[in-house]
């Protein structure tokens, strides 16, 4: 695998890992996400998928293994959960409540989200936040309850953001840290960790892989 850099961001110093270079051949996905049908599944993306062929995230998940065993603790690597080939379609306007806020994946501690970005142009990249009011960075089971109280207290207080990708401080969350998008960058962190699309205005919202901002989203969980 190439050599990798390790962030531990905000107060928490959760890792997170950043790989340039990270597949052979990048170009090939491309092509494997345009010949597939995207379509939407779950209401939370804001845009389109296709599910990634369980060969090719099996073999990702096996790349990575070495990695999470040494800066995660996880040993052997947690199994492949869900894996899709993503667009960002949803133009700002018509974003739901949910997806104008930061969100974590689960609550599970054996839970990674690994994010490619395949993409060419600007890519904008992934924020990470923490709640003002309770300081989490991350949301664990014991966590979650007050997480949750005190988000419906601060959206009856304040209100839901208006119609945007969020990007930087809001009300109820602080901006920690932004991990930048490049074609064929690899962002490896844990699920449970709050986070989000960065998507400045000069990102392209194409519904065409191979002028949008196509990633692979690969999700590690087991128990």
């Amino acid at each position: 695998m190439p050599p990798l850099i390790l962030h531990r961001q905000g107060n928490e110093q959760r890792p997170l890992l950043v790989i340039d270079d990270f597949w052979p051949d990048p170009d090939l996905l491309r092509e494997d996400a345009a010949a597939l049908r995207m379509g939407s599944i779950g209401p939370h993306y804001p845009g389109v998928r296709a599910t990634v062929p369980p060969r090719l995230a099996e073999t990702m998940r096996r790349r990575l293994a070495p990695a999470l065993a040494a800066h995660f603790g996880l040993d052997p690597a947690p199994a492949v959960s869900e894996a899709y080939y993503s667009l960002v379609t949803t133009p700002p306007a018509d974003l739901t409540p949910i997806q104008r806020l930061p969100h974590f994946d689960g609550v599970e501690p054996r839970r990674i989200a690994v994010l490619l970005f395949l993409g060419h142009g600007a890519q904008g990249g992934t924020a990470f936040y923490r709640q003002r009011d309770t300081g989490f960075e991350s949301v664990d089971a014991t966590r979650l309850p007050r997480f949750k109280n005190v988000l419906e207290a601060g959206i009856a207080t304040h209100g839901l953001p208006d119609p945007a990708y969020i990007a930087g401080d809001t009300a109820l969350y602080e901006q920690i840290a932004i991990q930048p998008g490049a074609f064929n960058r690899a962002l490896v962190y844990a699920g449970n960790t709050l986070h989000c699309a960065y998507l400045p205005p000069e990102v392209t919202l194409s519904p065409d892989p191979l002028a949008g901002r196509l990633t692979l989203n690969l999700f590690l969980f087991d128990d």
